[in-house]
């Protein structure tokens, strides 16, 4: 039976039988993977602990028709506890596994996971706000697959900003003279931390204030939902606080 390694972190798990388990990672050159986990819900388990979601690890896998499976696991980075511990951690990484999730599939993609994995560190190292990761996490996601958003200059016209108003619908911000009706307004320090989150100024980030968070987190949140078919059901458990 062919088998290969790779490196991955663990996005979900589902039980499976009595004592084994269905393991959905995303791998560093294989991209997504489902596989059985034999055996990891029994305490002599020499692996379980490495196979909880948020982790990574360096993982061999048995190729299978349907499903595959894991027969070895070491640990690289083991975020799961510290994450799992802080609440406004555990809800971000959950909305950031979902993200990687709903973005991925079977093509190899380096630099969502090397992401993805960034950002689990961070959260479990407390380097940002849970809130700010997140949101940079989301904002490079998104950029990676494709959809990267403009904060620098008008969408339309190309002038220099910052500006004060963001289209979702064309991905970015627009000067007073090309704003169309009902286009989202924020003040300007809100739209110099969506630069910062996007290009990862942590030292212009981890100075703003609370409103512009909580104003800049609601400009990802929609421009996530807005090119996620269905929406993310992890952002609504997210503090923002």
């Amino acid at each position: 039976m062919p088998t290969y390694r790779d490196e991955a972190v663990i996005l979900r798990t589902h039980k499976l039988g009595e004592a084994d388990r269905i393991v959905t990672v995303l791998t560093r050159y294989h991209g997504q993977v489902r596989a059985v986990a034999k055996g990891v819900r029994r305490t002599a388990s020499k692996f379980g602990a490495r196979l909880e979601p948020f982790m990574v690890a360096d993982i061999q896998f048995y190729e299978g028709r349907n499903l595959d499976t894991v027969s070895q696991a070491e640990s690289i980075g083991a975020y799961g506890k510290q994450i799992i511990e802080d609440y406004s951690a555990y809800t971000a990484a959950t909305a950031m596994v979902e993200t990687a999730e709903r973005l991925t599939g079977e093509m190899a993609t380096p630099q969502q996971y090397l992401l993805l994995v960034g950002a689990l560190r961070s959260l479990a190292n407390k380097e940002h706000l849970p809130a700010h990761v997140l949101d940079s996490y989301l904002l490079r996601a998104l950029s990676v697959a494709g959809w990267a958003p403009n904060f620098d200059s008008c969408v339309r016209c190309e002038l220099p900003g910052p500006h004060r108003a963001f289209v979702m619908q064309v991905g970015g911000v627009v000067c007073d003279d090309c704003r169309p009706p009902g286009a989202a307004v924020i003040d300007i320090e809100t739209s110099l931390l969506l630069a910062a989150l996007l290009t990862g100024d942590w030292d212009v980030v981890d100075a703003s204030s609370e409103k512009s968070t909580l104003s800049a987190s609601g400009i990802v949140s929609a421009y996530c939902q807005w090119h996620i078919e269905r929406g993310l059901k992890s952002l609504q458990h997210v503090e923002r606080t």
